[in-house]
């Protein structure tokens, strides 16, 4: 029997049972009496490698004139939590997600880092279940709009030294950045950043790492300082 997300993911599972498990919460452990269910945290950290690669394979097969840096910030600029959480939103995926009363009562379905995770956890179910390359083609079909926004502005400079400088023609103090909350599991953990100039606190960001929450945080930045 079909799962009913399948028509809008585009994809027919073999193996449904992978699809459920990308789409659960590790919430909904606590209310499962039985003991050997599992959550999607382990098909997250095998989409976002998967993701990874995908969106790095088509940078360097679209971008033959970039150096490794810009094709990196291009590729973070893409699988950045914000804009998976985006596509999470327009495949739907919080109405499918299985999570605990106590997180859907606090608005979990919805939350930007639970819906990027349940992206990337379908991402390693389809790799799983078919193989890297349909996994490819999903990622490139889902975030090719992404993918091809990037060539109106094929030299992207990394937003941290974009703010940097831009700070310094302005003869302001050096940008100082600092973590403000981590949220998530010990193994996949979510930073929000925040990139404060001239004592003022003009961005914030959230990322998988520090360094992307970081970027984030700069990216913001950019748009509020007029240049």
């Amino acid at each position: 029997m079909p799962h009913p997300l399948e028509q809008r993911l585009g994809v027919t599972f073999c193996d449904k049972s992978l699809l459920t498990l990308a789409l659960t919460h590790s919430s909904r452990l606590n209310e499962s009496i039985d003991a050997t269910s599992d959550c999607n945290e382990r098909l997250e950290f095998l989409g976002d490698a998967v993701l990874g690669a995908a969106i790095a394979q088509e940078l360097y097969a679209r971008h033959p004139e970039q150096q490794e840096g810009v094709l990196t910030s291009m590729r973070s600029s893409i699988v950045r939590g914000e804009t998976l959480a985006d596509v999470a939103r327009r495949l739907e995926l919080g109405r499918h997600l299985l999570m605990g009363a106590g997180e859907v009562s606090t608005g979990g379905c919805e939350r930007a880092s639970n819906l990027a995770a349940a992206f990337e956890a379908i991402v390693g179910a389809v790799f799983l279940d078919q193989g890297y390359e349909s996994a490819r083609l999903f990622c490139l079909d889902k975030l090719g709009s992404h993918i091809a926004s990037l060539n109106a502005t094929p030299n992207p400079q990394h937003p941290k030294s974009a703010l940097q400088e831009l700070v310094q023609g302005k003869r302001l103090p050096a940008p100082k950045y600092r973590i403000i909350d981590t949220e998530g599991q010990p193994h996949a953990p979510t930073f929000t950043a925040e990139v404060v100039v001239d004592g003022a606190v003009l961005g914030t960001g959230t990322g998988r790492s520090k360094s992307l929450a970081e970027q984030e945080a700069a990216r913001e930045a950019l748009a509020a300082l007029p240049d």
